[in-house]
């Protein structure tokens, strides 16, 4: 056994739990490995001298310019949306998305399916009465909780989706434009270390007026 090798292994976990004091990566090997991929990826490039965005001569920072292209992104990715359904029944891109969760993860809560949108409840209760309206979707008592209705797709809502995917994949394939597959796995990685880092704040319910504070005391790494 090549000792030094292990005594290496040993020192860079060490070094990556101390790192990782605020859950940036998850506590696994999937997210020992994306550090490590990370800490490469930065060695290799120097992103301030490639990277150029709009305003970055006068002073503009990078995370500025990062919040508005996805802004930007999220405001494109509704336009192919709303193209993909405008000779059909769904009122809006939320109907379908909502219709896509119950058939990808099975019948939920009304809650769960609204948190697994990141919506809040009077949105989320505006869009599952009109799928209800519709006969898309059922509640039914759970029968582990009689307490709890459980949503479920229903046939006629798996068919209105059906008849209308080939156009939802064009669009969801038109977002990701031009970009190689190896672009489209780096942003996929990327894209999922955001998610990891703001879905437990969202998760929390933190009071509008606190929620800036408190994410900066209590999520971000002090290298932020």
């Amino acid at each position: 056994m090549n000792f030094e090798l292990l005594k290496d292994a040993v020192a860079l976990l060490e070094e990556f739990d101390i790192i990782n004091k605020k859950s940036s990566y998850p506590s696994s090997i999937e997210g020992f490995k994306l550090w490590i991929c990370d800490n490469e990826s930065q060695k290799k490039s120097d992103y301030d001298n490639e990277a150029y965005w709009e305003g970055k001569e006068n002073g503009r920072t990078i995370e500025s310019a990062i919040t508005t292209l996805i802004v930007h992104l999220n405001r494109y990715a509704k336009t192919y949306s709303k193209s993909a359904i405008s000779d059909s029944d769904f009122s809006t891109q939320e109907d379908f998305i909502y219709l896509i969760n119950l058939k990808s993860f099975g019948a939920m809560s009304k809650i769960d399916l609204i948190k697994k949108n990141i919506h809040e409840k009077p949105v989320g209760n505006l869009i599952i009465n009109r799928l209800l309206k519709q006969k898309w979707i059922e509640q039914n008592d759970s029968l582990e909780d009689k307490r709890i209705k459980l949503i479920h797709i229903t046939e006629k809502g798996l068919e209105v989706l059906e008849n209308q995917m080939l156009k939802i994949r064009q669009a969801t394939k038109i977002v990701s434009g031009n970009l190689s597959q190896q672009e489209k796995m780096d942003l996929i990685r990327i894209l999922n270390k955001l998610d990891q880092f703001h879905h437990p704040i969202y998760s929390k319910n933190v009071n509008n007026k606190d929620l800036i504070d408190t994410v900066y005391k209590d999520f971000l790494s002090e290298s932020n």
